[in-house]
């Protein structure tokens, strides 16, 4: 068993480069499914959701081929089978994804319930929506969404809400649907529009993403092509609450500011500074930090996805503050663990999180409890007196890559450590 032991109180200083997005990059893999030629994709995060994805495709029978550090080379064109299989797909939400790149090719497809990170009822409803819209149907086979078509013809599709996943496997089913398809009230993040760049590389005709209307053109064919995965926005944004929280000064690069402004407002009114560059941000921290509210919304608005870390940092900002979580209705189970180091944080209702800045968070066994929570744990530690030790970090892992390693050129005292189960060590130095 891992876990990251942390000695904290030391500010954060240097430049941090931020790998590929991983809600773009497990889309991307899946996407190429599609094409009807090799995909060489680059910036591509070290991470495990990304690995079992690939895993997934190998399972399939496609050729994978790393060619070096972030630059994976896929040829679908051998894939045997519309299954897969259940020990890859019960691991990870993504799994889903290839619902919509199995039907859009071979208008078939045959995937076990996705798993990942328990944050409350996540149900597919509207991605089944879409599907049927599209000229799909579905059914339930032993624990496995099945959904086939004898061929796909473009539609209208209303979503009830407003759902990245949906999104995708619409956009994913219609790419080479017979006409057009209009997609209204679609998610607008970041990596929808770049599934749909990453598409139309292709040679796929997709109009209007990052809108709320998305227009589909169906085409025959998808042609090879090299494609660059954006930079991760939550990856930036742990990192530049990273900086805030340990009163350090970093310089978070290669990174797309736009992508960072809701996060970036939110830190403004807490008194930190940040200024932005044309593919950087600097972030520091020099005066006492502030109180505000919080309030996550579908892009562009406050991410989900940043809330346990954002909520960490105003566990030591003065005054009280108030996070109100609209998406997810699991996302608070870290203020448990929270408490253990110090921190002042009520829930009500489920939804809305009360948080009494203190002067100080000291270190203690904490355990993550999904990926969010784990890197808002890694935040705590850095910023807390003493020592803490992190429990299954393995979801960390899912969505960071290498985090231990760049905090540790950002001069934080941090280390990755095998212990015995029900047991742990101590940390010299």
């Amino acid at each position: 068993m891992e876990k990251f032991f942390i000695r904290g109180g030391i500010p954060l200083h240097g430049t941090v480069y931020i790998s590929g997005a991983k809600n773009a990059a497990v889309a991307l893999v899946a996407a190429t499914i599609l094409c009807d030629e090799p995909c060489t994709l680059e910036n591509v995060p070290a991470i495990s959701d990304i690995t079992k994805c690939l895993d997934i495709l190998r399972s399939m029978g496609a050729v994978v081929r790393m060619e070096r550090d972030g630059v994976i080379y896929i040829d679908p064109r051998s894939i045997n089978t519309t299954e897969v299989p259940y020990k890859q797909a019960v691991t990870m939400r993504a799994s889903s994804y290839f619902l919509g790149t199995l039907l859009g090719k071979f208008h078939e497809a045959f995937v076990p319930m996705p798993g990942g990170c328990d944050l409350g009822d996540r149900p597919i409803d509207q991605h089944l929506k879409a599907f049927r819209a599209l000229g799909a149907t579905d059914k339930v086979v032993r624990g496995a969404n099945y959904v086939k078509a004898d061929k796909l013809i473009g539609n209208q599709i209303f979503f009830d809400m407003v759902t990245v996943g949906a999104t995708m496997n619409a956009i994913f089913a219609s790419v080479r649907a017979k006409g057009q398809t209009i997609i209204e009230n679609a998610a607008k993040e970041p990596h929808i529009v770049d599934v749909a760049n990453y598409l139309n590389s292709m040679g796929a005709d997709i109009r209007g993403a990052g809108t709320d209307v998305i227009k589909i053109r169906g085409v025959e064919y998808l042609h090879g092509t090299t494609y660059a995965t954006i930079p991760d926005q939550i990856e930036a944004g742990t990192y530049m609450v990273a900086a805030a929280a340990t009163k350090g000064d970093v310089v978070i690069a290669n990174v797309i500011p736009k992508h960072l402004e809701s996060i970036t407002v939110k830190l403004r009114k807490c008194g930190v500074n940040v200024e932005e560059n044309d593919e950087s941000v600097r972030v520091w921290v020099d005066k006492p930090l502030q109180n505000t509210t919080v309030k996550t919304q579908p892009h562009p608005g406050f991410p989900t996805d940043m809330q346990p870390q954002f909520s960490t940092l105003l566990t030591m900002a003065y005054g009280t503050s108030r996070v109100t979580e609209e998406i997810f209705n699991n996302r608070f189970r870290y203020a448990a663990e929270l408490r253990k180091m110090g921190a002042d944080i009520s829930i009500e209702g489920g939804k809305v999180a009360i948080i009494q800045g203190v002067d100080h968070l000291s270190g203690a066994p904490v355990q993550a409890t999904d990926l969010r929570a784990g890197a808002a744990l890694v935040i705590a530690g850095l910023a807390a007196d003493g020592m803490t030790e992190i429990g299954n970090i393995h979801f960390i892992q899912r969505g960071y890559e290498r985090i231990d390693e760049k905090l540790q050129k950002l001069g934080a005292d941090i280390k990755r450590v095998i212990v015995p189960e029900n047991d742990s060590v101590e940390m010299s130095g």
